[in-house]
């Protein structure tokens, strides 16, 4: 097991490092461009507010030289100087990539006011695992039970109305179900805002409330599109399983049939149940934009729709960092889940 885990550890870091060197050869020459203006608008910022500075020069020529050799010494002094794709600058990057350190946004804020793309994403990102991490959870219980019942009676009524309600939900695109949702309980009867944002400061003591009322609305749309689906897979997991012999044994000796759904072969269904999970868990938090955008969530969804529409490369190399890690977090635990169901996984056999 440790040869396992060593194993998949190593390969989900050499694949963040890919990820890594791709993304900052897609956005380099951009980001180094942005770099520099920074360094100059920073420079000139910090000898405008010092007007004695200004005042000890006697002429303009003489001003002017003085502050471009200031951008030039702090552009050397961060390495400015060197082209973006030279190792040394990719390796420093990647390094303060890793240690969350992405600068600061071009032109986004926290709700604070910081421009510090570590605080916007720590600001936004766990209002995005509240709501899909809970919408997850939810899909998952619920679909998990309903596709077990169904595989236990097929053909009947009820496996019909779930095969059938799982295309209809999946045909539809959630950005359409949304705006259906905010203009049934939003407009006509009035039940949820129409905007997932709070009103008040997120220092309110009742801010947390607040988010969770607001949280309600797009909880129940991503719910109601997603539990069909997952009611279908496991059913179809289902259905194999419970036609193999050992679970007609226990039948045959009398083993109550909702112990053997729910405890046999729901268990021997556990492996591919568990990947789904976790690729429905990533896939979430990497594909919430357009859910995030038609309910104008707070969340990291909608930072990255911000600053794709504003091309703010730090913030977009942060999220994508972040997005990335918890992509192959989740997978890394669906490999070890789905070594310890199936010990033929982790054996190599």
């Amino acid at each position: 097991m440790r040869r396992y885990v060593g194993t998949r550890i190593a390969t989900m870091f050499g694949v963040l490092m890919v990820t890594l060197l791709i993304t900052i050869a897609l956005v380099g020459s951009n980001m180094d461009t942005i770099l520099k203006q920074g360094v100059v608008f920073q420079v000139r910022s910090e000898i405008t507010e010092n007007p004695a500075i200004a005042k000890s020069f006697s002429s303009v020529e003489e001003f002017e030289a003085f502050i471009q050799a200031q951008i030039d010494n702090r552009v050397q002094v961060l390495g400015l100087d060197e082209p973006w794709y030279s190792p040394q600058r990719i390796g420093v990057t990647m390094y303060k990539i890793m240690l969350l350190d992405f600068g600061h946004a071009t032109f986004l804020t926290s709700d604070e006011g910081s421009s510090d793309v570590r605080d916007i994403l720590l600001e936004k990102l766990p209002r995005t695992i509240l709501l899909f991490t809970t919408a997850t959870i939810i899909i998952s219980v619920v679909g998990i039970f309903l596709g077990a019942f169904a595989s236990s009676k097929v053909g009947s009524v009820m496996d019909r109305i779930t095969s059938s309600f799982a295309i209809i939900s999946s045909s539809f695109p959630v950005w359409w179900i949304g705006m259906l949702m905010i203009f049934l309980f939003a407009f006509t009867y009035q039940i949820f805002p129409a905007r997932a944002t709070p009103d008040i400061s997120s220092s309110d003591p009742a801010y947390i409330g607040s988010l969770l009322y607001h949280m309600t609305l797009p909880l129940i749309t991503i719910v109601m599109i997603g539990f069909g689906s997952w009611a279908y897979l496991v059913r179809n997991f289902m259905v194999g399983i419970m036609q193999e012999d050992f679970i007609m044994a226990k039948k045959t000796i009398g083993i109550k049939q909702k112990k053997i759904i729910y405890t046999h072969a729901l268990k021997n269904a556990a492996p591919p149940i568990i990947t789904i999970l976790a690729l429905s868990l990533s896939g979430s938090l990497g594909g919430a934009i357009i859910t995030e955008a038609v309910f104008d969530w707070p969340g990291m969804g909608r930072l990255y729709f911000e600053a794709i529409t504003v091309m703010d490369l730090p913030v977009i190399i942060g999220a994508t960092y972040l997005l990335t890690v918890f992509f192959l977090i989740s997978i890394f635990i669906a490999d070890l889940l789905y070594g310890y169901f199936d010990p033929r996984v982790r054996t190599g056999q």
